[in-house]
């Protein structure tokens, strides 16, 4: 019992931090960033909750792409949120890499 409240508890924090990180985009007005950070924390929630009873190397990971989440800018830290999900066998969850290319003039 003490390890599943601890797993519980575990979850809850990265939660938190989810939501603490997308409060943070949002107070700074960084809405350019907010839609998408909004669809990656929506997939990290999902992954936080089905890997709660997994192994500790996947909670790791989890909490591993949570915090790239949450201390870098998101075109920075996605590839590595991608990395850990396709890792994790949760094509799924999945999010396309925004394109860093502008409209192109022919």
């Amino acid at each position: 019992m003490d390890e599943r409240r601890s797993h519980q508890h575990e979850s809850d924090v990265l939660l938190r931090q989810l939501d603490g990180h997308l409060a943070r985009l949002e107070a700074r007005r960084e809405h350019h960033e907010l839609a998408l950070a909004t669809g990656v924390a929506a997939r990290l929630r999902e992954l936080i909750t089905d890997t709660m009873r997994s192994s500790a190397v996947d909670r790791a990971r989890v909490r591993a792409a949570v915090h790239y989440f949450v201390v870098r800018p998101i075109h920075l830290g996605l590839w590595v949120v991608n990395d850990i999900m396709r890792d994790l066998g949760r094509h799924d969850l999945l999010t396309p890499e925004p394109s860093l290319t502008s409209t192109s003039s022919a």
